[in-house]
């Protein structure tokens, strides 16, 4: 076992990787009743081509979703109701890169443990519930598709990559999902929910020794097959394409416009970019900037405009929307005040505010057990270390949040979302 110690944080981390390659994670929380169960494996919506045993698979897209979707069925019933009896609050989700079991408990910590490890490592399926599920889930991709946020955000990305899988729903299709069978679910089971695929993180009062040995007992020996990831060819920042215009149900026009940045490989400098990314949007578009502040001043936005940075295998893009009747007005000011603060620079003052409101907000994000567990996956997944925030905060000057405006929130790199009302919609 290892312990790492952060004493700008107050925190300490205690770690070791299994024989059958589990990394096994513990944040300990003296004097806290609460304990958390995080089981986490590097397979998420983006990962539909991989290699297994020297061939490639093609897999339909949504099958991680859907995985997730039946694991908890087991031979002897259904795992979140056993966990549920005993007190906890179980959950999953799945994500681009990752999918994740978990739970809550504050008693039979133990007990609820070994469940989590036995119904994720243990697959259990028929065909009579597959086939149930599809509608299940072919109902809830429905109910988003109506979503007006969910589709101004899924067109951006088909216009900002040409064959990268962000462009592809996490949950799939209608269509796609039509594909999956028992058996393509066990086949993914076995490529991606092997240990040496997989993270186990507990934040809580907990004893490392106790939830190593659970581990140990309850999960296979084999360490499973390195898989490769096919996420497309590498694309350059060029969009695939410069707008795309769809009109729905809705009372005021809604826009997205998207910038496609270099995508950084995995490591430190993966998490530095994703910091500077962060307050390169705060400055530029946070409800306190001057552009913000602007455009609510003159009624060309209001409180649904904001925009983020976000970086997946393969892709990294800065985004800005909301309701707007004015979008490319809107727009063209986003990135005339870019041009503005990569040429003049940044405000000092301005650039300090929003640096130390970062750095509080992801010390505050410490006080989550939920939000350190998947820190810590992340960081363990994609090569770097998440709690060593302070000296990566450290690391960044005012001058690198400038050139990553000037160089990236450009009309060469931008690609244009539009929502419009329909006629004889809500006006």
């Amino acid at each position: 076992m290892l312990k790492t110690e952060y004493p700008r944080i107050g925190e300490t981390v205690l770690t070791e990787t299994l024989p059958n390659g589990l990394r096994v994670t513990v944040v300990p929380k003296p004097g806290f009743r609460k304990r958390y169960a995080f089981f986490v494996t590097r397979y998420g919506g983006m990962d539909m081509r991989f290699r297994l045993g020297g061939v490639w698979h093609d897999t339909p897209a949504g099958i991680a979703h859907y995985l997730e979707h039946k694991m908890f069925d087991t031979a002897d019933g259904n795992a979140m109701q056993a966990l549920s009896q005993l007190g906890a609050e179980p959950n999953a989700f799945t994500a681009n890169s990752m999918t994740a079991y978990y739970f809550d408990c504050t008693e039979h910590f133990d007990e609820c443990l070994r469940i989590l490890l036995g119904f994720v490592s243990t697959p259990y399926f028929t065909q009579e519930s597959v086939d149930k599920e599809r509608g299940i889930i072919a109902q809830e991709i429905r109910m988003t598709e109506d979503t007006p946020d969910w589709r101004v955000y899924k067109n951006l990305l088909g216009c900002l990559y040409r064959s990268n899988p962000a462009r592809v729903p996490i949950a799939g299709t209608v269509e796609s999902i039509q594909e999956i069978t028992p058996e393509t679910l066990y086949a993914c089971h076995e490529a991606f929910y092997a240990p040496s695929n997989m993270m186990l993180c507990v934040v809580g009062d907990v004893d490392f020794e106790t939830v190593a040995a659970a581990a140990r007992e309850v999960l296979p020996e084999r360490r499973g097959e390195d898989i490769a990831r096919d996420y497309g060819a590498r694309e350059d920042t060029t969009p695939h394409s410069p707008a795309a215009t769809q009109s729905m149900e809705i009372a005021t026009p809604q826009f997205l416009v998207g910038f496609k940045c270099p995508a950084t490989e995995n490591g430190a400098e993966l998490f530095r970019q994703s910091l500077i990314g962060e307050l390169a949007c705060d400055i530029l578009l946070g409800d306190s900037s001057p552009l913000y502040m602007r455009l609510y001043d003159e009624g060309l936005i209001n409180g649904s405009f904001g925009g983020d940075f976000d970086q997946l295998p393969g892709a990294a893009y800065l985004y800005a929307g909301g309701e707007c009747k004015e979008p490319e007005r809107v727009a063209r000011a986003v990135m005339d005040e870019a041009a503005r603060l990569g040429s003049e620079g940044v405000d000092e003052t301005f650039y300090r505010q929003i640096r130390r409101a970062n750095f509080g907000a992801t010390l505050r994000s410490l006080n989550s057990f939920e939000n350190i567990a998947v820190g810590m996956a992340d960081g363990y997944f994609r090569g770097f270390d998440s709690y060593r925030f302070p000296e990566v905060y450290e690391s960044i000057s005012k001058s690198d949040v400038e050139a990553f405006l000037r160089e990236n929130v450009v009309d060469a790199r931008r690609a244009m979302s539009m929502l419009t009302p329909v006629k004889g919609g809500r006006a």
